[in-house]
């Protein structure tokens, strides 16, 4: 399994802009084969930091998402009007918070 986790800094008036734009793309992203769990939030606006936490099956699903066609609106518009501080990871030994 994958797990990305991490920040996307915007000039903060770009914040309203931006959730509406990754709304749209995430019902759909949710969808794909090997999405596990997909969601930004703001972590804060006045400073334009979004928070992202997403896991993957495993790298080929987050490869294959991000060469979607369909990402690919949204990574032109937004990929020079972004600072993404994303690391990932690989969880090899995944189990419930409480054992």
């Amino acid at each position: 399994m994958i797990i990305l986790m991490g920040y996307v800094h915007l000039n903060p008036s770009d914040v309203n802009e931006f959730t509406a734009d990754v709304q749209s793309v995430v019902t759909s992203t949710r969808a794909e084969k090997g999405c596990l769990f997909y969601a930004f939030t703001t972590e804060d606006a006045r400073a334009g930091r979004m928070l992202t936490v997403q896991r993957w099956q495993d790298q080929e699903s987050l490869s294959a998402h991000v060469e979607r066609h369909e990402s690919a609106p949204f990574l032109n518009k937004w990929g020079n009007r972004m600072k993404m501080d994303i690391l990932k990871y690989d969880i090899t030994n995944e189990r419930s918070f409480m054992e």
